[in-house]
C-alpha cells in the first residue's frame, strides 16, 4: 500500500515510518524542510499552513495517516485548517483512507488544545472519504522530556490524584501501522498504556530511577484540565493495550540503552518524542488554564512553523 505520513518528522512520525516500511508499504513522507529520499522512503515538499505542495504529495497516493499537530505556538493551525485542506485534497486525489492521530478525552474533556483535536476529528469524519480516528494516552517519552527539564530543580511539584496513562510510540506506531493499512473503521479507536499511575507515583518512579533524589511536594493542581485528568477522562480501559509499563520504559536492557544513546540514524532521537497530551507532569505554572492553546500535546509535532516571505 502507499501511504503517506504528515508529521513524519515529529516524535510518532520518527517510530511510524520505519513501522510502515517494515510492514512492506510503500512510503511517502511530508515535510516542510527540503529531504534527500532514501531507501524505501520517499521525502516530499509539502505545507499544510498553506496547502502548498499538499495536492502533489497525496497524487498517486492509497491512504494518509495525519499526525502532524502544531501544538500550542502554531494555534491549531495544523489542526484545524491544515486538517480540512488535507481532507479536501485527500478527497480530490481519491484517497480511500485518512487516519488521523488524536488524544484520548478529546470528546469528554475539549480544553485547550484538546478543542482542536476534536474539531479535527470532525473534520476528518465529514470529509467524504474512509476514515479513522486514533486517540491515544500521553507518550512515555514526552513525559520523560519534560521530567527531564526539571531535573535541575530541587523541587518538584506533583499532584497524587492527577492520573496519567503513559504508552510507548513504538507501540503507538505499531498500531497506528496496522489501522492504517486496514480498512478505514468509520469511527475512533482508543490506545493507551499498560497502567494508570498517579501523577506522584510518576515523578518519584523517574527519579529513583535516573539516580536523582528530589523533594517531591505534594499539591493540588488546579484548572480544567488537571481536573479533567484527576476524574480519569484522559485514561482508557480500550483494548488492545500498550504493554511496555513505565518502569520497563526507564530501564531498557543495556544493548537497547546503548542504541539510544548511540549515532544518528534517519530518525535520531526516535526514542524520545512528543506533543502529546497530558498537563504538565512538573508544574500548574506551566499549563495556565486560561491559555486558549494550553500545550498538551508536546507541541509541534512533527509541523514546522510557516517561516515569513
Amino acid at each position: 500500500m502507499r501511504i503517506l505520513v504528515t508529521g513524519a518528522t515529529g516524535m510518532l512520525g520518527r517510530a511510524l515510518v520505519p513501522a510502515l516500511v517494515k510492514a512492506g508499504h510503500q512510503v511517502r513522507a511530508l515535510s516542510r524542510t527540503r529531504r534527500e529520499s532514501r531507501g524505501n522512503v520517499e521525502w516530499v515538499w509539502g505545507d499544510l499552513f498553506s496547502g502548498h505542495g499538499v495536492p502533489e504529495a497525496l497524487a498517486g497516493m492509497d491512504a494518509v495517516a495525519h499526525l502532524a499537530t502544531s501544538g500550542r505556538r502554531g494555534r491549531g493551525a495544523a489542526d484545524i485548517p491544515g486538517t480540512r485542506r488535507l481532507v479536501l485534497a485527500a478527497r480530490e486525489a481519491g484517497v480511500g483512507h485518512l487516519l488521523l492521530t488524536s488524544m484520548v478525552g478529546a470528546d469528554r474533556a475539549p480544553v485547550g488544545y484538546l478543542t482542536y483535536k476534536l474539531e479535527a476529528e470532525r473534520l476528518v469524519a465529514a470529509g467524504g472519504i474512509g476514515w479513522t480516528v486514533l486517540r491515544s494516552t500521553p507518550f512515555q517519552q514526552w513525559l520523560h522530556r519534560r521530567l527531564r527539564d526539571y531535573a535541575s530543580l530541587p523541587v518538584l511539584l506533583v499532584d497524587p490524584t492527577v492520573l496519567m496513562q503513559p504508552v510507548h510510540t513504538g507501540e503507538v506506531a505499531a498500531r497506528v501501522a496496522e489501522l492504517v493499512g486496514g480498512e478505514p473503521l468509520g469511527t475512533a479507536v482508543e490506545f493507551g498504556g499498560p497502567e494508570v499511575l498517579d501523577h506522584a507515583r510518576l515523578a518519584r518512579t523517574w527519579c529513583r530511577l535516573h539516580g536523582l533524589r528530589r523533594l517531591c511536594l505534594p499539591m493540588r493542581f488546579p484548572g480544567r484540565l488537571y481536573a479533567a485528568q484527576r476524574a480519569g477522562e484522559l485514561t482508557t480501559d480500550a483494548t488492545p493495550r500498550g504493554t511496555i509499563t513505565w518502569d520497563a520504559y526507564l530501564t531498557p536492557p543495556a544493548t537497547a540503552r546503548a542504541a539510544r544513546h548511540g549515532g544518528a540514524d534517519a530518525f535520531p532521537d526516535s526514542d524520545d518524542f512528543a506533543s502529546e497530551h497530558t498537563a504538565s507532569p512538573t508544574s500548574p505554572a506551566t499549563q495556565p488554564e486560561l491559555d486558549p492553546d494550553v500545550r498538551v500535546y508536546g507541541g509541534d509535532d512533527g509541523y514546522e512553523r510557516p517561516t515569513r516571505g
